[in-house]
């Protein structure tokens, strides 16, 4: 599940504002519109939720370049049905499109090369693997807009406790702090779960946590750059047992719980840990009985170091626009102003230096975790298939929910390789 799509489904419970809306005055078909200001006007497709992302920064540019943007707000299915329905038939009422990573794949063809924009200064301020999957089919086709990543979350209080700083150490020989290996993950999760309280979660209704330590275990996600499926190569079968075998110190019900839940339990105090998107730091209610005693951390790493799954979201121009240099203008000026984004109800941004200008003020200790995580070499985003959320939502989900359940872990992972090579066909 992307990044975005997370956010609107969890939308409320940190506070954040993904009010659905269809902005009337960006309803129009795509080409310039004359502007008080002799400039020209271009619409942008937006999913529920990043228009206030990108409004500043739409504000900016209307100063530095005169172009003055629309924005058609639509929910996340709403919004792949409305590209979908427009890039089938040649005709497109946008200019410039907000993109889920998981579709570049599927639009690559209505969607024009901005390789320019891509020179060697901006691709050195941009995560490697966002570089790596902006790239499609030996073309820029889509510039990031914002990015994110799992981190860890930590009861600060619990972990700084005297009490409990002295029990740990007598239990496992060494002292609590925020975990930096799996084991202590473990250890620290174990010691934790008790008195009503969990060391930590298990998200059974989503994804992207066990790809992590498909990752951290070296392999590729589920099919490798030849596109054969290996999900069920020891790497990936090492990862699913781990990620199995928090269950005993999660809440039960793991096979049902998804981000939402797993959000609502860490804010309520329920667990001591969560594994969860960087954003969710800063999104914590101020009526939380967490509020103010948390910490962070960069993901953890395994065999093949740490690395995580990103969920960034890209500016892309269709082919079809008549307002292409208007809509060019636009997105390398989202580019060059990428850190206004971080002032938003969301907070987050896709340019390491946008990040890392903000990292160490107070309420962004979130981001240098998010940095390192996203740094990594071991980092990589979903592969490059238009079946991917498919293979998602009717393969790896319910294989998942089968394992945290006590399924057997090898024979889920042939079940799954079977099933993905018939989509893949």
């Amino acid at each position: 599940m992307s990044s975005r799509k997370t956010i609107s489904k969890i939308a409320g419970i940190g506070g954040i504002c993904t009010a659905v809306a269809l902005v009337a005055t960006g309803c129009g078909a795509g080409g310039p519109a004359a502007t008080e200001g002799g400039g020209s006007s271009i619409n942008v497709l937006v999913e529920a939720g990043g228009h206030a992302e990108l409004q500043p920064i739409a504000d900016q540019c209307a100063k530095d370049t005169g172009v003055n943007v629309n924005f058609v707000e639509l929910p996340y299915d709403g919004l792949f049905n409305r590209l979908s329905s427009e890039f089938s038939s040649g005709t497109v009422s946008f200019d410039v499109a907000a993109l889920d990573s998981v579709w570049l794949p599927s639009f690559k063809d209505a969607l024009q090369p901005i390789d320019e924009l891509f020179t060697d200064e901006a691709k050195k301020d941009i995560f490697p693997s966002l570089v790596k999957e902006a790239n499609v089919d030996g073309h820029f086709i889509g510039m990031p807009a914002w990015t994110n990543a799992e981190i860890v979350l930590y009861r600060k209080d619990l972990f700084e406790d005297a009490k409990n700083k002295a029990d740990f150490k007598a239990k496992y020989g060494y002292d609590l702090a925020a975990p930096k290996t799996w084991q202590q993950y473990q250890d620290i999760s174990a010691f934790f779960t008790k008195d009503g309280m969990y060391g930590t979660d298990v998200k059974g209704g989503v994804e992207t946590e066990y790809l992590s330590h498909v990752l951290q275990a070296g392999s590729p996600m589920v099919v490798d750059s030849n596109n054969n499926v290996v999900i069920d190569n020891p790497a990936h079968k090492q990862a699913l047992d781990f990620y199995t075998s928090l269950v005993k110190d999660a809440p039960a019900g793991a096979a049902q719980v998804d981000w939402a839940a797993a959000q609502n339990l860490f804010n309520q105090g329920k667990t001591a840990m969560t594994r969860f998107w960087a954003h969710a730091y800063r999104q914590i209610p101020k009526d939380s009985p967490v509020y103010g005693k948390v910490g962070t951390a960069p993901m953890i790493g395994g065999s093949a170091g740490v690395a995580g799954v990103p969920g960034p979201w890209y500016l892309s121009v269709p082919k079809a626009t008549k307002n292409a240099d208007a809509a060019k203008k636009f997105v390398k000026c989202a580019f060059d102003h990428n850190d206004l984004a971080i002032q938003s109800s969301l907070g987050l941004a896709a340019r390491v230096s946008a990040l890392q200008k903000y990292q160490d003020q107070p309420g962004y200790e979130s981001f240098k975790p998010l940095i390192e995580t996203l740094n990594a070499s071991a980092t990589a985003t979903r592969p490059a298939t238009a079946k991917w959320q498919q293979i998602v939502d009717t393969v790896l989900v319910p294989m998942l929910q089968k394992a945290v359940a006590g399924g057997d872990s090898a024979t889920l992972l042939a079940d799954a390789k079977t099933k993905i090579q018939a989509l893949l066909k």
